[in-house]
């Protein structure tokens, strides 16, 4: 059973359905509005959780109804929340989705109190890092906080794991040096190499240049097609996605990563085998509505 931190987002996720995206200026009936946990930290924290890992997170939530409805649903997982703050002068992050009946949505997210934990905050948990097997880390919570996170677990041992999600652009080179992997979508890829991903060399010179900078494994999910991976060794090659009828795409990726990790050896000698077992959990995740309540547990992949 691996052993895992996350570093990252916790939000409350408002989701509507709906037919269709609406045009500019449009006004559409809603078939649908819920809530539910959210956060691409937190999501993939569940998922790892659900897939049989020992799961920390390190983040913070507001001193709200919101954020304490969200400590309770990762508690409930049975997730270490000791590296979650309370935070007396933020909100808690939010995000509002819009799914269409095509399984496509539209997310926009207020950041709140996900942006607001420091490095020193970080520091201040490192045990819970040190004692990892891997950290986990996106771009809704602050660059310089994951930054030091991969710092501690570069020193410690703890192999990183880097989803640039939100995308940015120019990504700090010193995070990308303490990054062991990196797993990006396609067009997340192109932001950040500048490289149009279209086909499977195009998805190579991507995975080249982030070798470059100093990942040793490059996973680019490429949608219905699976994932691509490649190895600074040279060892690269695709792993097909199981074919199913999506109806909301939320925490695919999310599902995907915290699954993955959860079976992943530290050398990434079942690197195949991982990618395999999180497609299958990021199969069932799209044929379910919300983020946290679509995440499958291990039992329903076995």
């Amino acid at each position: 059973m691996n052993t895992i931190t996350v570093i990252g987002s916790i939000n409350f996720d408002r989701t509507i359905r709906v037919k269709y995206m609406p045009k500019p200026g449009e006004t559409i009936h809603t078939e649908e509005i819920f809530s539910a946990g959210g956060g691409k930290g937190a999501n993939q924290a569940v998922a790892a959780q659900r897939s049989g890992a020992s799961t920390r997170f390190i983040g913070a939530v507001g001193n709200d109804s919101a954020g304490d409805m969200l400590k309770d649903l990762l508690i409930d997982e049975g997730i270490d929340l000791s590296g979650v703050q309370t935070l007396e002068k933020q909100a808690t992050g939010r995000a509002y989705i819009v799914v269409d009946n095509h399984g496509e949505n539209s997310i926009m997210i207020h950041s709140g109190a996900n942006t607001a934990f420091t490095p020193e905050d970080v520091a201040a948990r490192k045990e819970l890092i040190q004692n990892s097997d891997f950290v986990i880390a996106q771009f809704e919570s602050a660059i310089d906080s994951t930054i030091e996170a991969f710092r501690i677990a570069r020193e410690a041992g703890t192999k990183t794991i880097l989803n640039p999600a939100p995308a940015e652009e120019n990504i700090p080179e010193e995070l990308l040096r303490l990054t062991d992997m990196i797993v990006p979508n396609e067009t997340e890829t192109e932001i950040i190499t500048g490289i149009s991903v279209t086909d499977e060399q195009s998805l190579q010179q991507a995975a080249d240049k982030l070798h470059q900078l100093g990942v040793q494994v490059v996973i680019i999910t490429i949608g219905s097609k699976g994932a691509f991976y490649s190895l600074a060794n040279g060892d690269s090659g695709v792993v097909s996605a199981l074919k199913v009828s999506a109806v909301d795409t939320t925490a695919a990726g999310d599902t995907f990563i915290g699954a993955m990790t959860s079976v992943l050896d530290k050398d990434f000698s079942n690197l195949k085998e991982a990618i395999m077992y999180g497609n299958k959990a990021s199969a069932l995740t799209v044929q379910r509505y919300g983020a946290q309540p679509s995440i499958p547990y291990q039992k329903e992949l076995e």
